[in-house]
């Protein structure tokens, strides 16, 4: 897996980590993953690292592909329900990518709101260095609207 950019273990069936290249989407299948979360817009990328070109990477591999990008705008509820649809509709396990692995496990927190106790995505978060107490009450709100 030496293609791969180091991984952040949320939890069994959810990592995340940077942009890995097009060429690790085998290597990505070959460690067990069935889908690929692209959390990264388009306009962070070069050609070449768009969506569209790691898709057919993914599809290439036998992976499922979703796009769910995050920006630096934040993170909207529509993001959120596409980000839940990915991790429910599509196999696991799923490997989310951004540029570092930290906004897909963010919105990887946020979509699990209600699915799982709010205590247990916060200890997954601060297991793997993302300590966000602030996430808390948000992830609570979610989860009251489910």
């Amino acid at each position: 897996m030496s293609d791969l950019p180091p991984m952040i273990h949320v939890t069994d069936d959810f990592s995340a980590a940077a942009q890995p290249p097009a060429e690790a989407m085998a290597a990505l299948a070959a460690a067990g993953y069935r889908t690929v979360i692209c959390n990264r817009p388009d306009s962070e990328v070069a050609p070449g690292e768009r969506s569209a070109d790691m898709a057919a990477a993914a599809q290439a591999a036998g992976l499922e592909f979703a796009v769910v990008e995050v920006t630096h705008e934040g993170i909207t509820p529509d993001t959120i329900a596409a980000q839940r649809r990915a991790l429910s509709d599509l196999p696991g396990p799923h490997f989310g990518y951004c540029r570092a692995g930290f906004r897909s496990s963010v919105v990887w927190a946020l979509a699990m709101a209600g699915a799982r106790p709010t205590d247990e995505i916060m200890a997954s978060l601060a297991r793997v260095g993302f300590a966000m107490p602030g996430l808390r009450d948000q992830i609570e709100a979610l989860a009251a609207e489910r």
